[in-house]
């Protein structure tokens, strides 16, 4: 075969083969509460828009994975497929068996529910038995901690959190033979000694409840989730979410998210990781829900974000989000907490 001939060939069969799948550093976490239960639209995903974003999901550019999977890959610094997205939901609400399960089930798609043990023991009303988690468990649901009876943790004691996290700790291994790994703190609300007392009771992953997209580089203790309901569950804001990427970040302050009433509203601010990424920051902008659009300052790779008055009691998120060249949108959000 001559080598002009062979040059043709060769080009024809890239061109027939079936593109690869792209690697990716970062990947999507999206979080649910209650479905199909209108009653309490702040924490309930109308069935309808549910089946809208696993109708979006099912289109082969996602790639949806156990969430366990998609952490190990991370921590090991090894590749995922582009638009990784994990499937979570918190507290064991009866409706995930009733409603969520079949359908995840139907599409093949995995999930992790994360589990406070003390409704369960109590046989509370609206909550998942642990016959039917055991169910779950044994299709292959991955299984992670929401402590014992859903405390805020950040108010706590050290030796209170261990012992919520000791008491649920031992109800999954006597109900399910195992003990989680992962930890979704109640609320999202978290703080450094929050995080002390998951390491120390075992726990290699823990999220919030602050949006963004999850990247190796980040505080696997404290990792975001897009957070879905009534409100904020629209198809177009899922396809935003399932689509983000990180805005990588380092140098953080306030360290702590728990806050003091001395030191409020907090000195926010961070150092943007990536040097392509920092020299288009004049595209970021930053948002918190009673203030709106924050003053930001830009000192560089530095950002300084200047908060008009302090933050309520409670919880209280910011999001800072910028286009990036690919039309995807970068997030970077932070949940604080003032007793």
């Amino acid at each position: 075969m001559s080598s002009i001939l062979r040059r043709i060939v060769l080009a024809a069969a890239a061109i027939l083969a079936p593109s690869p799948t792209l690697a990716a550093d970062s990947a999507v976490v999206v979080m649910y509460h209650r479905f199909g239960e209108s009653s309490l639209p702040s924490t309930n995903i109308q069935l309808e828009q549910f089946e809208a974003h696993l109708g979006e999901l099912a289109d082969s550019r996602y790639n949806v994975l156990p969430i366990p999977e998609i952490l190990g890959k991370l921590s090991a610094r090894e590749p995922l497929p582009e638009r990784a997205v994990g499937i979570s939901i918190d507290d064991a609400f009866l409706s995930v068996y009733e409603e969520a399960w079949p359908r995840l089930r139907d599409a093949g798609m995995p999930f992790t529910l994360f589990v406070a043990t003390k409704p369960l023991d109590a046989g509370t009303p609206g909550y998942m038995s642990w016959d039917q988690l055991r169910e779950l468990h044994a299709a292959g649901v991955s299984i992670g901690s929401q402590t014992h009876s859903h405390p805020h943790m950040p108010r706590g004691s050290t030796i209170e959190n261990l012992e919520e996290l000791r008491v649920s700790n031992e109800r999954f291994r006597e109900e399910l033979g195992v003990t989680p790994d992962i930890i979704a703190y109640p609320y999202g609300e978290y703080s450094l000694a929050v995080r002390d007392a998951a390491k120390e009771s075992g726990f290699a992953f823990g999220f919030g409840q602050h949006s963004g997209a999850i990247h190796y580089l980040q505080d696997m203790y404290y990792l975001p989730r897009f957070s879905m309901n009534e409100t904020y569950g629209g198809l177009d804001r899922f396809k935003l979410a399932a689509n983000a990427l990180p805005l990588l970040v380092k140098d953080v302050t306030p360290a702590d998210p728990l806050l003091s009433s001395e030191a409020n509203p907090p000195p926010f601010g961070f150092t943007v990781v990536s040097k392509p990424v920092a020299r288009r920051l004049e595209r970021l902008s930053c948002y918190e829900a009673r203030q709106g659009e924050l003053k930001l300052e830009l000192l560089g790779p530095r950002i300084e974000v200047r908060l008009s008055e302090a933050l309520p009691k409670g919880r209280s998120r910011i999001n800072c989000t910028m286009l990036a060249r690919n039309g995807r949108w970068r997030w970077f959000g932070l949940q604080f907490y003032l007793p």
